[in-house]
């Protein structure tokens, strides 16, 4: 008989009812009854609602960071990459776009974070915080490093950086919104980005793919 996670089956429920209610909408003794404890249990494992909130982002970063290892790429620290990406060819880059785009869409929790995170942006202004440092500078800051080493290793063409970023990303994040709300879409959402990533690379990029 499989022993049961509570620890780990507590953040699943909570981000759950986080998604669908809202952060301050749910309470210790709700997150406790939808699991089946009593509160006092549930103390056993997390000190507080913050806690829980802090565990269920530091699981999201954790899963991150295991799915950017299957494509052999850091994904946070663009020093940790820019190697990997000098050294591929545009279609390899294109799945490993796909893979990220398919990994923010359907990874549960990554799916129900972003939930959370959008509708809590405009009630919470720690969630505001997050939803700016998750989805728009996180990404763009990353990107534009990225870019801005190969301009100077002359791989990319002369070019501002950061509006690069905010072409190369921009896209790709519109049609996560997209899927979000129509999944039907998802391989129209497909399509576009491989287009978009092909003629991203034939603006910006030197060498015989360009």
């Amino acid at each position: 008989m499989t022993k049961r996670d509570t620890k780990q089956e507590i953040l699943k429920i909570a981000l759950e009812l986080f998604s669908t209610q809202g952060y301050e909408g749910v309470t210790v003794a709700d997150i406790a009854e939808a699991v089946g404890i009593k509160a006092a249990s549930l103390y056993k494992h997390y000190q507080s609602k913050q806690d829980i909130f802090d565990s269920i982002l530091a699981k999201a970063q954790e899963e991150y960071k295991n799915q950017a290892s299957t494509l052999a790429i850091d994904g946070v620290d663009y020093n940790n990459d820019i190697q990997r990406y000098s050294a591929i060819d545009l279609e390899e880059l294109i799945n490993i776009g796909a893979s990220l785009f398919l990994y923010f869409l359907h990874d549960e929790t990554v799916k129900k974070l972003r939930r959370l995170l959008t509708i809590e942006q405009y009630k919470n202004e720690t969630a505001s915080e997050l939803f700016i440092s998750n989805y728009v500078d996180g990404p763009l800051q990353y990107q534009q490093a990225l870019f801005q080493s190969f301009i100077q290793q002359g791989t990319m063409k002369q070019c501002d950086s950061k509006i690069a970023a905010s072409h190369f990303y921009g896209p790709i994040y519109l049609m996560l919104c997209l899927c979000d709300n129509y999944p039907q879409r998802e391989a129209e959402a497909l399509s576009l980005i491989r287009e978009h990533i092909m003629q991203f690379h034939m603006l910006y990029m030197r060498g015989e793919n360009s």
